[in-house]
């Protein structure tokens, strides 16, 4: 069991939820049943990395480590590739749980981790292909969510997508309950005498208001017109999976780019040598912590609160300072406003700037010390902490989304990951 374990690097696991997570909170929506397969599907899909990358590097590990699971004995290279096999059948399976959409995106992820290690990893183009697989995990998140969120909606009644009338208004076209077809409309009043029956509206397109129906037969003669009331919901079923990508890309990017800085750093962690590599990924993590810093998503500054002339309705007026007073009104003045209570808007901005400090504190330090002295055991620390630092990095672009919940879960994973991390090694 232990030499599976140092195998997986179960260590490195706690740094995978946190991008369904982050993906979610992109396309501004709560965790979900699709979330849940899509963290099920990455995690399946990372182990199977981490056992391949193994087997690919097992005469490379017989020089350099040969304390691995593999050169060591403990697990046979048949083992390893099986288990990298099934790894990814089963997070394949788990994508396509949740939607079409997301088992495109897990096909394309899978399809970039085995050719990360077995042909890209020692290429130059290595740290793209892992910053790419890192991207696209976060993009599944998205996808999956989306997707997730669109079928809960479907299995409504169609009033959440129709336009809204007034109270009392009364309408003429049939009501359309979704997956159900047409059933019993409202009862329509009876014309005035001498005029003709008002004619019912074309057909309701959902979010779109009226519109024209589809084109019918002519009906024979003596028979009425059957009434047709079909929603184009094919096209709006196409848009959510494209909508998602486009929402969470910003996020994927900056994931991403930390991820293809982490991998050029660990090149160079078993020999070591390299300085520019390290200050080069240190400016970037700088970069990348000022990005993350950017006003979130939905924040507004609390505006104070102004007083108005005239007493207010139904209250008389209050003697005192005027509007030159501090906080306080005079005669003929009101004051609006509620008693300021922080709320999740007004402390986003505070755990933004915590997740990120936290991020820049993990990944900085080391990456100084391996530029410094870039001896192996340096850089391999440095490689440690740069894994480390992306879970404070997916709870800031979470909060930055306007999810400020799922930042705290995300860093709850950081005492976990730091108390195993202790007893088997990220690298």
């Amino acid at each position: 069991m232990r030499a599976w374990t140092e195998l997986f690097r179960v260590s490195a696991l706690f740094s995978v939820p946190g991008d369904a997570l982050a993906g979610a909170a992109a396309v501004g929506r709560g965790p979900g049943r699709g979330t849940a397969f899509a963290i099920g599907a990455s995690l399946c899909l990372y182990e199977a990395g981490m056992a391949l990358n193994d087997w690919a590097d097992r005469e490379e590990d017989a020089v350099d480590r040969p304390h691995r699971p593999i050169p060591s004995g403990r697990i046979s290279p048949p083992a390893a590739l099986g288990a990298a096999g099934v790894l990814t059948a089963a997070g394949l399976a788990l994508a396509a749980r949740a939607g079409r959409p997301a088992l495109a995106v897990a096909t394309g992820l899978a399809a970039t981790v085995w050719a990360y290690d077995l042909r890209l990893k020692h290429t130059k183009a290595g740290p793209a292909a892992m910053a790419a697989a890192r991207s696209l995990d976060l993009l599944l998140g998205a996808t999956a969510t989306a997707a997730g969120a669109g079928a809960t909606t479907g299995r409504g009644t169609a009033t959440a997508m129709a336009p809204r009338t007034a109270p009392g208004t009364v309408t003429a076209a049939a009501t359309v309950y979704a997956g159900r077809g047409p059933g019993p409309g409202p009862r329509a009043g009876r014309p005035a005498r001498g005029r003709a029956a008002p004619l019912p509206p074309a057909t309701v397109y959902a979010g779109r208001g009226p519109g024209p129906g589809p084109r019918t037969e002519r009906p024979a003669r003596g028979r009425a017109a059957p009434l047709t009331t079909t929603p184009d919901n094919v096209a709006s079923a196409l848009r959510p999976p494209l909508a998602a990508l486009a929402a969470a890309l910003p996020a994927a990017l900056v994931l991403g780019a930390h991820t293809y800085g982490v991998t050029a750093v660990s090149r160079h962690e078993a020999r070591g040598g390299s300085t520019a590599v390290p200050l080069a990924v240190l400016a970037t993590t700088a970069t990348l912590g000022a990005i993350a810093l950017a006003a979130p998503r939905g924040w507004r500054p609390r505006e104070p609160a102004t007083a108005h002339r005239g007493p207010r309705p139904g209250e008389p007026a209050t003697p005192g300072l005027g509007a030159s007073g501090i906080g306080l009104t005079g005669p003929g003045e009101y004051r609006e406003g509620r008693p300021h209570r922080p709320t999740a808007s007004t402390l986003t901005p505070l755990l933004l700037t915590t997740f990120t400090g936290a991020y820049l504190r993990t990944a900085g330090p080391p990456l100084l010390h391996a530029a410094l002295n870039p001896s192996p055991s340096l850089t391999q620390r440095a490689v440690g902490g740069g894994i480390r630092a992306m879970i404070p990095l997916q709870a800031a672009l979470a909060a930055h989304a306007g999810a400020p919940a799922s930042g705290f879960a995300v860093m709850a994973l950081v005492p976990l990951a730091r108390s195993l991390a202790r007893k088997v090694s990220l690298t």
